[in-house]
């Protein structure tokens, strides 16, 4: 078992800039890949960002490409989401995860992840 909490939502302007944190607990960190997904309202859960197990390779979507850098620190058992130049389309409960295993593009997908925290609110108003 892993426990995810997620922290550091918040309501910004646009063009301001956030950092979410992960914490988590349970079995050791470094073992699981980790990822961010958001959920804006009336829309489908989608990814925005993975890490692999030591940090050596990340993903992103599109739209968040040069913007958003996912990062973590294992001996703090604790993963981060910087997110700058925020645009109100940002806004959206964020989510992280922790997979066990990448098999393919299994990394962009809710089925790739097994834990899950409970959500932080991200608002950017115009």
């Amino acid at each position: 078992q892993v426990q995810l909490v997620e922290s550091g939502g918040g309501l910004v302007q646009a063009g301001g800039s956030l950092r979410l944190s992960c914490a988590a607990s349970g079995r050791t960190f470094s073992s699981y890949a980790m990822g961010w997904f958001r959920q804006a309202p009336g829309k489908e859960r989608e990814f925005v960002a993975t890490i692999s197990w030591r940090g050596e390779t990340t993903h992103y979507t599109d739209s968040v490409k040069g913007r958003f850098t996912i990062s973590r620190d294992n001996a703090k058992n604790t993963g981060y989401l910087q997110m700058n130049s925020l645009k109100p389309e940002d806004t959206a409960v964020y989510y992280c995860a922790s997979a066990a295993s990448w098999h393919g593009s299994s990394w962009k997908w809710e089925s790739g992840y097994t834990y899950w925290g409970q959500g932080t609110q991200v608002t950017v108003s115009s």
